[in-house]
């Protein structure tokens, strides 16, 4: 796999793994699996035309065709019925997976407003990671006056970690922007950053 992102995870993240939790095999060291983007337009007036131009702009996103969601029991007060198609996904893995990785971190989510950082709470429990977000005008790929209606996504980073805090570390070591961490490093960057001397007198 050619792939500048992965060659970034092999000669990175993995050494940098192995310092920081003592894993004696590269083997060992937590990866990524696979990416999964979902999106849902089951609330939407218009279901059948929301889907078209979800599933278009998930393409779009993602360079990957989507798959259909459908729904799994019936829900009166959205007219909806059970079976019905009422949202797309696409998983990513190899190279795919790493390009969208690295537009996501370099490129996508730095173009939010007022952006301080993901969430760190969107762990499971099992080593996976989930990340709303809001609508699609964030990544480059989307041209904004073609956009015809705002789509929210979830992308879920499904990896091989055990722990939280292990598929945390390993995130975080391939430039994901935890918030608490964002936090960590600029109140670390105050406290060293001494005050200027003062100006001699005339």
């Amino acid at each position: 796999m050619k792939n500048e992102f992965f060659d970034h995870y092999k000669e990175r993240v993995v050494p940098a793994l192995q310092k920081a939790h003592g894993y004696k095999n590269p083997h060992q060291v937590p990866k990524v699996e696979k990416v999964v983007i979902n999106t849902s337009v089951g609330s939407q007036s218009d279901v059948k035309q929301a889907l078209e131009d979800a599933k278009a702009e998930l393409a779009l996103i993602s360079g990957q065709k989507p798959s259909e969601t459908r729904a799994k029991k019936s829900i009166a007060n959205f007219k909806l019925r059970k079976e019905q198609a009422i949202g797309a996904k696409v998983t990513l893995r190899g190279e795919h997976m790493y390009e969208f990785l690295e537009r996501l971190i370099k490129a996508s989510l730095p173009r939010i407003r007022d952006f301080r950082g993901v969430s760190p709470k969107g762990f499971d429990g099992h080593g996976n990671y989930t990340l709303g977000v809001s609508d699609q005008s964030i990544f480059p790929e989307v041209e904004l006056d073609k956009i015809k209606r705002n789509i929210g996504f979830d992308v879920t980073i499904v990896t091989t970690a055990q722990t939280n805090e292990e598929a945390k570390s390993l995130l975080s070591e391939m430039g994901m922007p935890f918030s608490d961490r964002a936090k960590k490093v600029a109140a670390a960057t105050s406290s060293n950053s001494e005050p200027a001397a003062a100006a001699p007198a005339a």
